[in-house]
């Protein structure tokens, strides 16, 4: 008996061909083999998006939303009706995490809404970027300390590549950090002239590596491609080929 691999994309990969769209695009993601969607934004048109994902055969058990920012029983509310149960803050100014007490208030503020959503039966998690390693607050990367300050409830969305070109090497972190990792961001695509430098161990063309070294904590691989050439479904079809083949191994 074979089982369909659990696999993500982040809808922002297709973020120009959504709108009118979405039901179209979510099909064709399906088709690619995908089976789970990871929106960006729930909040404009929560029953557009619940009618598509259903259409498509979809889910979204992650989303992205700044519950720290917005209405968060708003928030809720958007991810109880899509079947939402981890609600991941995306991104937050760097310069609001460039002191220490900066990294408090924003640990304190996710701590805050994950004890309320855990109210709903919903998570709160944390999604980075490459700024939280490369800002240092007494000499120890800024994600570092904002881990050790949230709560063993706020699950982590590790995006491997951010954090490989924030200085991380991955294959470090992913054990050091353990079941506090429940969702990763990945791709699989050659460097590009125009990529950021990595400033920690480059994980091109390891990414069967990665998600061996994260197989036993990882609920849910997603893939997002935001840099390309062309047309996005291109990249999008070669990872969601690549990626069902080591999720299923």
């Amino acid at each position: 008996m074979t089982t369909t691999p659990a696999l993500g994309v982040q809808l922002y990969s297709v973020r120009d061909d959504l709108g009118p769209k979405l039901t179209d695009t979510l099909q064709r993601l399906a088709a690619m083999g995908f089976t789970y969607a990871e929106p960006y934004d729930i909040l404009s048109d929560t029953a557009g998006l619940k009618t598509a994902l259903e259409n498509s055969g979809l889910v979204a058990s992650t989303a992205h939303a700044k519950i720290t920012e917005l209405d968060r029983d708003r928030v809720l509310d958007a991810a109880s009706d899509l079947g939402v149960g981890s609600v991941i803050v995306p991104w937050v100014d760097p310069a609001s995490i460039a002191t220490l007490h900066g990294v408090e208030r924003l640990a304190e503020s996710i701590n805050d809404a994950s004890a309320h959503a855990a109210g709903r039966g919903i998570r709160v998690g944390y999604h980075n970027h490459d700024f939280e390693f490369t800002q240092e607050v007494n000499g120890r990367a800024v994600y570092d300390v904002l881990v050790e300050l949230l709560a063993p409830e706020v699950v982590l969305e590790l995006d491997t590549y951010w954090a490989s070109v924030g200085g991380a090497d991955v294959f470090e972190l992913i054990p050091r950090l353990a079941d506090r990792v429940r969702f990763l961001h990945v791709k699989n695509e050659p460097r590009r002239d125009d990529d950021r430098p990595v400033r920690g161990v480059d994980i091109t063309g390891r990414m069967h590596e990665v998600v061996e070294s994260a197989r036993q904590w990882v609920e849910l691989p997603v893939v997002e491609v935001v840099v390309h050439s062309g047309d996005v479904f291109e990249p999008l079809e070669r990872n969601a080929a690549f990626f069902r083949e080591q999720v299923r191994a």
